[in-house]
């Protein structure tokens, strides 16, 4: 099965100057999913949907027989812009079995995971129970409304957090779909998605300078206890 994988950048962040280029912990923030990506073996092609190709040439990135690098469209630029409307036009030009999506945002997610992700769907696939899937973080915690009411959970019987219902919070990390599931939701979720638990430490997401100081720790974390 030929599997694309579509990583949009873009040359403009709004809450993290030149986010997707700035150095991340030794190298420009995009090249750690990427070079996932490039070591993955499943991943037949790499898809970069861009407004930025001067930038990531003068970060020494050509398109290559497994990085495809295409333009983006000027009426789908800004940063007020459907990523939906971006990926459909990648999906209508670029033939693919199926899709994996993922963000330069999202430096840890690893080989591993991703590899478990694609065996995951593959078997919805097959087995007619999934068209898509779609990482998410397990949270078993007490939630409250603005007025204090609970949400899930009673205060008058308190159990303990482990014992709540599991709720799942979309961690954007990565999402796997084929072009009809896309093309009946004009989304990357389709109707009968795979939630797929990814850990922690990987869903880690860059969205705004706080988010980057912390995954700044978290890298240099990471290099001390994989040294």
């Amino acid at each position: 099965m030929r599997i694309v994988a579509l990583l949009p950048m873009k040359g403009h962040s709004e809450r993290v100057s030149g986010k997707n280029f700035r150095e991340f912990s030794g190298k420009p923030l995009f090249r750690w999913v990427l070079d996932t990506l490039l070591s993955v073996d499943a991943i037949d092609l790499i898809v970069i949907n861009t407004d930025a190709r001067q930038i990531l040439s003068e970060h020494g990135l050509e398109e290559s027989n497994r990085i495809m690098i295409r333009d983006r469209k000027p009426e789908l630029c800004g940063d007020m812009m459907s990523m939906n409307r971006v990926l459909e036009d990648d999906l209508m030009n670029v033939e693919a079995d199926f899709y994996l999506m993922t963000h330069t945002t999202n430096p840890f997610l690893s080989v591993t995971t991703i590899e478990e992700a694609i065996s995951r769907f593959r078997f919805g696939l097959e087995a007619g129970t999934a068209d898509s899937l779609f990482s998410v973080d397990l949270v078993q915690t007490r939630f409250y409304r603005a007025d204090g009411s609970a949400v899930n959970h009673d205060p008058d019987n308190l159990l303990r957090t482990q014992d709540l219902e599991p709720w799942y919070e979309e961690n954007s990390n990565l999402y796997l779909f084929t072009r009809k599931s896309f093309q009946s939701t004009q989304a990357r979720i389709g109707k009968s998605p795979v939630l797929f638990t990814t850990p922690r430490f990987e869903s880690i997401d860059i969205d705004d300078a706080t988010d980057w100081d912390f995954a700044v720790i978290a890298a240099d974390y990471l290099k001390k206890i994989t040294k």
